[in-house]
C-alpha cells in the first residue's frame, strides 16, 4: 500500500471552545470528535468506509487519510472509492492497477460550510453526553445531600445551579414553609427524583422528605454516621415538629442522648438548617404500648388499649395530660400516629366526679362524626369537657361554625337534662 506523507490539522486551534468540558473524560471526547468527522465526511463523499480519522490526543493533530483502488484510465465508477492509473502515479509513482493507495485529505478544503457543520455536530453530540452523563451521575446519588447556589425563584418552584453549573429543582412543595433565600445562597436538599423526559435531566431536591432530616443526622452525629445508632424512623411536620426514634447498637451508649448532644449542642445544627423545626428524638422499641407512650411525651398516660389488627391504639390521660398529648394544633397526636403508624385516639381519664359524664363518640347519631373529631382533636372527648367550655372559646379553638357549636351544646345539654 502506498501512502503519502500527511499534513497534520491543528483541532486546539480550530476547536478551542470545546477546552473545557463538562464530565467527558478525554477518549470518550477524542471518539465524539471522530465520529463527528466522519459525519461530515460520510455527507460530502456519500460514505466514510473507506477514510481513516487519526487524532492525536497529546498535540491535537487531526490526520485524514483516504483508501482507494487503483483501476485502468477512464474505468473510474466511483471517484470516492476509485482512483485512475494516471492521477495515482502522481500520488505514488510506484503504484500499480488494481492496488490499493492512500492520501492525505486535507479537512480545511472542504470550505468554511462543512467546517461550521463539523462544529455544530460536536457541539449537538458532546451537549448530548454531556446531558447523559448528568442524568447517570445524579441518578447513582438518589437519597443523597447536594449543595447547590440560588439562582432564581419562580412561582413553582426555585433553580439552584451545583457547583459546575448544572440545574437543580426545589419545588414549592419540597421547601420547608419558612425557607426564605437570597440569590447566591447555599442552598442544602436531598435528591429525590431525577427525571430525563426527552433526553433532558432534570434533578428534583427536596427539604421536606424525612430524608433530609434523616440524611443531616447521618452528617452531624458521627455514631450514627458509623452505625452505632440506627434511625428507625422519621415522623416530620416540616418546619414545625419533628419525632425521630433511634436506636442504640452499644449498650454503653444511650442513643437519644448522643444524637441531642450536652445542652443540645450535636443537634442544634439540624435545627438550624431546617428552620427551627421542633425535634423529638426517643428510644425505639418493639413494644408498642411503650413506644405509643414515648411518641405521646411530655404527655403521660394512665392507661391504654391496643387494637393490633386495627393498628389502632385508644389512650386514657388525666384531664391535664390530654392537652400535653394533642399538643399545639394537634401536632404532636399527629406526628405519634406517623411514628408508630397507629391510629391513636385519646380519652380523658374520668374520676368519681365525673362517672356521669359521656364520651363524645356516643353521641353520634345525633352529631356528625367530623364534628366529633374535631372537637377530639383539641382534648375534647366528654360531654362535660365541652360543656365546661363557652362557646366563643369553642369557636376560636376549633373553627367550627357558631351554628354547628350551638347545636352541639344544645344536643349535650339536654342529655343532662334529661337525666
Amino acid at each position: 500500500m502506498a501512502t503519502k506523507k500527511p499534513q497534520s490539522v491543528n483541532l486546539i486551534e480550530i476547536f478551542s471552545e470545546f477546552k473545557e468540558l463538562k464530565g467527558i473524560d478525554r477518549q470518550t471526547f477524542i471518539n465524539v470528535l471522530e465520529e463527528s468527522f466522519r459525519n461530515v465526511i460520510a455527507k460530502m463523499y456519500g460514505s466514510d468506509a473507506n477514510y481513516d480519522v487519526i487524532i492525536n490526543p497529546d498535540k491535537g493533530d487531526l490526520e485524514i487519510y483516504r483508501n482507494r483502488e487503483v483501476v485502468e484510465d477512464g474505468a473510474v465508477t466511483d471517484p470516492n472509492a476509485q482512483i485512475s492509473f494516471t492521477e495515482a502515479r502522481q500520488i505514488d509513482d510506484e503504484c500499480e492497477v488494481g492496488e490499493d493507495i492512500t492520501d492525505k485529505v486535507d479537512f480545511m478544503s472542504f470550505g468554511r460550510r462543512m467546517i461550521l457543520n463539523l462544529r455544530q455536530t460536536l457541539a449537538s453530540k458532546i451537549l448530548e453526553l454531556q446531558k447523559e452523563n448528568l442524568y447517570l451521575r445524579y441518578s447513582e446519588m438518589l437519597g443523597h445531600v447536594v449543595s447547590g447556589e440560588m439562582y432564581q425563584v419562580w412561582k413553582k418552584e426555585m433553580l439552584l445551579l451545583d457547583e459546575d453549573g448544572n440545574e437543580l429543582y426545589l419545588p414549592k412543595a419540597n421547601q420547608i414553609p419558612t425557607d426564605f433565600y437570597r440569590k447566591g445562597d447555599t442552598v442544602k436538599g436531598v435528591v429525590v427524583q431525577v427525571d430525563n423526559k426527552n433526553q433532558n435531566p432534570k434533578i428534583i431536591l427536596s427539604r421536606t422528605s424525612p430524608l433530609f432530616l434523616q440524611r443531616l443526622f447521618e452528617q452531624e452525629i458521627p455514631e450514627v454516621h458509623d452505625g452505632i445508632i440506627a434511625i428507625k424512623n422519621i415522623a416530620r411536620i416540616p418546619g414545625e415538629r419533628a419525632k425521630v426514634a433511634v436506636q442504640s447498637f452499644d449498650d454503653h451508649i444511650d442513643p437519644v442522648g448522643a444524637c441531642v448532644g450536652v445542652k443540645g449542642a450535636r443537634i442544634h445544627g439540624i435545627v438550624r438548617e431546617l428552620r427551627n423545626e421542633n425535634i423529638d428524638v426517643i428510644n425505639y422499641t418493639a413494644n408498642i404500648n411503650l413506644y405509643i407512650q414515648r411518641a405521646l411525651a411530655p404527655a403521660k398516660i394512665s392507661s391504654m388499649e391496643i387494637f393490633e389488627e386495627e393498628k389502632k391504639a385508644n389512650v386514657y390521660l388525666k384531664p391535664d395530660e390530654v392537652s400535653l398529648a394533642i399538643g399545639k394544633g394537634g401536632f404532636n397526636i399527629k406526628l405519634a400516629c406517623m411514628l408508630t403508624g397507629y391510629q391513636i385516639d385519646v380519652f380523658r381519664e374520668m374520676d368519681n366526679e365525673d362517672v356521669d359524664d359521656i364520651y363524645l363518640d356516643e353521641f353520634n347519631d345525633e352529631i356528625d362524626q367530623w364534628v366529633i373529631d374535631a372537637l377530639k382533636a383539641i382534648g375534647l372527648d366528654t360531654a362535660r369537657a365541652v360543656l365546661a367550655l363557652s362557646p366563643e372559646e369553642l369557636a376560636q379553638r376549633t373553627d367550627l361554625e357558631d351554628e354547628t357549636i350551638e347545636e352541639v351544646l344544645r344536643v349535650l345539654k339536654a342529655e343532662f337534662e334529661e337525666e
